[in-house]
């Protein structure tokens, strides 16, 4: 990169800031001190010019680009940022629910990285990659120290190159080498939906907020309605926001036309308030209950934001991340790029969505709090905002829940039986483990759900698993701790069968089914379907 856009792109920040103030504050600035464009460009100059003349080491100037650039916006805010060109791709790719790759979901064990899941009719799908396949390597280079990122990144790549991949695969005693033209992989909002008990339907909304979002949705919701769905879990956790027209989209598929789904208000063309309402057309009059955590941001709490200032549903889980900054993507050369505040988001009765960033570091803004649920720091005292029916929210503090429930405890235990039951499958289905050959499969079916009660382990199974655990090298496994959480060793098995023989997503449908959250979703419904029934406020 060179040094002349190193020096255009620090000062297209600074000007920035220069001209309209951080935050529109007017603070008076003396004629001695002032800055302009000329004396920016100048000063980081001339700072260059020492740098290059007098370091003792080699300057790399794109890594100078860089943190100068992020070091910069983040003293405006902790979400304005500097895109890198393989980030600037990837933030398209996201948003267009499309990238370029072979198609497979991976894991890293404690060993290495593994196949997860493959995705169909990609080219890893078609190429024969399968399920517990490990990395040794990629393009020749050695991926058995690697992380799973790392191993994300070499795969990746333009469509219609090639990678050349050497595996381990259980059950076969040489390595397998494959050469895979990478080509396009899907890349949905709804990773999954199926039918949960009494009539529920789960749709699980974690991939952000994309170009297709609200089209998956109505897939998903006609799927579910023949079968028998008379009430909706929306799962927003984990999901980090995305496309703005697309939550209004969301929202206007259970709130009538023309109400308010969130206003927008800043500096530039959002100078006066705009307000974003509902679309009108399709919409669902299905008891709702929606999901959040701490890793449910920005576009997926306007989502959450909308529903409870109406009433229109049940808000459950932990609270929310707390980002109500609006951001503008900025092309710079060389393809990469910037996100740039311009506004801030406010729910339909005037909550700020925004967290409190005034104090503190990047770190500990970040760190605030977790989607564990775990609250690590205290919640800012926030401005109250009573609805048309008399309740009182909080705006500044992100979406707090209706109903706190906190997730499933985590542990060093638990994690060991999860290890040693992905270690144990990977034979299983190779057909390695004694007495139950029978389990050995050729390719996943790519199922996303299966029909509940499917897919059981039984005590044979189990006997056998406990066998394989404990004699696993380094598990730090017994059958007695394993016996003092046998549900959770249960479900972990079952859950690596359901992705080795069908997908990623009806492994996900295992943990689901017992998940604490869920359990009580499905629990309150009857108040959802309270709800469902009242009228909606105009606004």
């Amino acid at each position: 990169m060179e040094k002349k856009f190193l020096i255009g792109a620090v000062v297209l920040v600074i000007v920035g800031a220069i001209v309209g103030g951080v935050f529109g504050r007017l603070s008076p600035i003396s004629a001695s001190t002032e800055l302009t464009a000329a004396r920016v460009v100048s000063d980081y100059r001339e700072a260059l010019d020492i740098i290059d003349k007098n370091y003792a080491g080699k300057v790399d100037h794109e890594k100078i680009t860089d943190a100068s650039i992020q070091s910069m916006l983040w003293t405006l805010d902790p979400h304005s940022a500097f895109f890198t060109h393989e980030e600037f791709k990837k933030l398209y790719e996201e948003q267009a629910s499309k990238f370029y790759g072979i198609g497979v979901s991976i894991l890293q064990h404690r060993d290495a990285v593994y196949i997860q899941s493959v995705v169909p009719d990609t080219p890893a799908d078609k190429a024969g990659l399968r399920y517990g396949d490990k990395f040794l390597a990629v393009d020749g280079k050695d991926a058995t120290e690697w992380t799973s990122s790392e191993v994300s990144s070499n795969v990746r790549g333009d469509r219609g190159t090639t990678v050349k991949l050497k595996v381990e695969r259980a059950g076969v005693a040489q390595p397998l080498e494959f050469s895979i033209v990478r080509g396009g992989v899907p890349l949905p909002s709804i990773r999954n939906y199926f039918m949960l008990p009494n009539g529920v339907g789960y749709v699980g909304l974690i991939g952000g907020f994309q170009e297709t979002t609200s089209a998956e949705l109505d897939e998903a919701v006609a799927a579910l309605q023949k079968q028998g769905m008379k009430s909706l879990i929306l799962d927003l956790r984990n999901n980090p926001g995305g496309l703005l027209p697309q939550a209004v989209e969301v929202v206007s598929r259970f709130i009538p036309a023309d109400r308010t789904v969130v206003s927008v208000k800043g500096r530039s063309r959002y100078a006066n308030t705009e307000e974003l309402r509902t679309t009108g057309g399709k919409t669902y009059d299905l008891p709702l209950v929606v999901m959040i955590n701490g890793g449910s941001a920005s576009a997926s709490e306007i989502v959450a934001g909308a529903i409870q200032d109406y009433h229109r549903g049940v808000i459950l889980g932990t609270e929310s991340f707390g980002k109500g900054l609006v951001q503008r993507v900025f092309p710079l050369p060389y393809s990469t790029g910037l996100t740039l505040t311009m506004a801030r988001y406010y729910t339909p009765f005037g909550r700020s969505l925004q967290r409190d960033y005034s104090n503190g570091s990047i770190y500990e803004y970040y760190s605030h709090s977790d989607p564990t649920g775990a609250d690590l720091k205290p919640k800012p005292a926030g401005q109250a905002v009573t609805t048309p029916d008399g309740r009182v929210l909080y705006g500044g503090r992100g979406i707090e829940p209706d109903i706190l429930v906190k997730p499933a405890e985590n542990g060093t235990l638990r994690f060991r039986i999860n290890e040693a039951a992905f270690y144990f499958v990977r034979q299983l289905v190779a057909g390695k483990i004694a007495g139950f050959e029978n389990y050995k499969i050729d390719k996943q079916d790519f199922r996303l759900s299966f029909p509940q009660g499917s897919l059981n382990v039984d005590d044979k199974l189990m006997a056998a698993f406990r066998q394989y655990a404990v004699a696993l090298k380094d598990s730090g496994l017994t059958a007695a701790n394993i016996n003092t959480l046998l549900d959770h060793a249960r479900t972990r098995v079952r859950e690596e069968l359901a992705t080795a023989t069908h997908s990623s997503e009806a492994g996900s449908q295992v943990l689901l089914e017992v998940d604490p959250q869920i359990l009580k979703a499905i629990e309150v419904m009857p108040e959802a379907k309270r709800l469902s029934g009242l009228p909606i406020a105009k606004n």
